[in-house]
């Protein structure tokens, strides 16, 4: 079963992780990489909202004790594919050629918050869920890559005080830094704003994709350079 579907209202691709928390491994890297392929194939979708079915998450990042469970039986090839796979995600959407929204109906934490980051732009619902970065209580670092473009959605302020102290954000006080468009008021008026916004494009996939690659060119290489460093040598964790 399909962790992550897509469908289409209208012009709109409307992205829906689909597995209660969320979390993140090696099927669900398969299955977005999966969605974004579809949709970049369907030519009319002039932009994405990217969200959650769960009522209470959108998702609670990477899935440790998965990873965990894999790193422990030696299985560790398989821990570097989802790497590889999750970097490929986040500079997918980053060079997505049309607009790519988050609609964050619950708990964005860790990886969540940071995939939220890799969208265009953000919404969040203010009556259910937080936003977090709790990496400094769990002793997992973030990698230079993700540092690189949460801060293009982030005022570097806002993201070293979220980042040194894993303090719980919400939707309120991220519109008030900037870090989303809107706090919606419920799951209902989340969607419609997303939905609305959405709607406001209707750009040429070409010059739009132009534009964030080279936007985001140093970000990218960011990315891409740091790979063999932290990926391949599982430089994932530190050791209290």
């Amino acid at each position: 079963m399909a962790v992550i579907t897509w469908r289409k209202q209208e012009n709109i691709a409307i992205v829906e992780m689909c597995n209660g928390p969320n979390r993140m491994n090696k099927t669900f890297a398969k299955d977005m990489n999966l969605c974004l392929d579809q949709v970049i194939e369907d030519t009319d979708v002039q932009a994405v909202i990217l969200t959650s079915t769960d009522e209470k998450n959108f998702s609670q990042g990477i899935d440790v004790e998965w990873i965990g469970g894999k790193l422990h039986t030696g299985e560790n090839q398989t821990v570097i594919d989802f790497m590889y796979g999750m970097n490929n995600i986040f500079k997918r959407l980053i060079l997505f050629p049309v607009p790519v929204i988050a609609a964050i109906n619950g708990h964005a934490f860790g990886n969540g918050a940071i995939l939220s980051c890799a969208c265009d732009f953000r919404f969040m619902k203010k009556d259910r869920g937080f936003f977090c970065f709790p990496e400094v209580d769990v002793s997992i670092p973030f990698l230079p890559g993700m540092l690189a473009f949460v801060r293009k959605a982030i005022p570097e302020y806002r993201f070293n005080q979220m980042l040194l102290s894993g303090q719980r954000v919400t939707a309120d006080e991220l519109a008030a830094a900037n870090v989303i468009v809107k706090a919606s008021e419920n799951k209902e008026e989340l969607m419609a704003d997303a939905l609305a916004f959405a709607g406001s494009f209707a750009k040429k996939r070409g010059i739009f994709q132009e534009l964030k690659k080279r936007m985001h060119k140093e970000l990218i290489r960011v990315i891409d350079e740091e790979d063999p460093e932290y990926i391949d040598a599982l430089n994932l964790f530190v050791a209290d």
